[in-house]
């Protein structure tokens, strides 16, 4: 029997597939639900068009929905992430972690020595994830982040040496 309702949250049953263009809808919109501004449709599939994308979605229940996604791109020896989402109702379930570790496997098998991210100095789940898989903070930018209300929030910048 198949169904549109969330998948039982249990990350044993995610799979991790690459992120085709043919997502980028699927991603725009989980983008839509997580963040602000969000990217639309155009924006998300001009980053997995990119040569250098090393980009992953996470996908379970019958039928198969995103339920999480990292885009990335590797350059050279340097690679970053430059956004990465779980649904709502998958956050605090390990996902985030699996993703940030498969991107670290598919940069490290592309060769890169330094994987570089930015994080809200207000995300304190996030900032928690980086520094447990061993990203060190390297700097800040004063209001980087626009919100919806309020002041803008800072970014952190962290990377790890692969």
């Amino acid at each position: 029997m198949t169904s549109n309702v969330t998948p039982f949250r249990n990350i044993k049953h995610v799979s991790m597939l690459w992120a085709a263009p043919e997502r980028s809808a699927e991603i725009a919109a989980l983008h839509k639900r997580l963040f602000y501004p969000a990217w639309d449709e155009a924006a998300v599939n001009g980053l997995l068009e990119h040569p250098a994308s090393t980009s992953l979605v996470a996908v379970a229940g019958d039928p198969k929905i995103i339920v999480g996604f990292i885009i990335g791109q590797l350059a050279a020896d340097e690679a970053e992430i430059l956004s990465v989402g779980v649904a709502p109702d998958w956050q605090r379930a390990g996902l985030g972690k699996k993703l940030v570790e498969a991107i670290i496997r598919a940069v490290r098998r592309g060769e890169a020595k330094r994987l570089f991210l930015e994080v809200a100095a207000d995300n304190a789940g996030g900032i928690a994830l980086y520094k447990a898989l061993g990203f060190k903070e390297t700097g800040r930018r004063k209001g980087y982040y626009e919100r919806a209300s309020g002041p803008p929030a800072d970014a952190l910048l962290y990377a790890i040496d692969l």
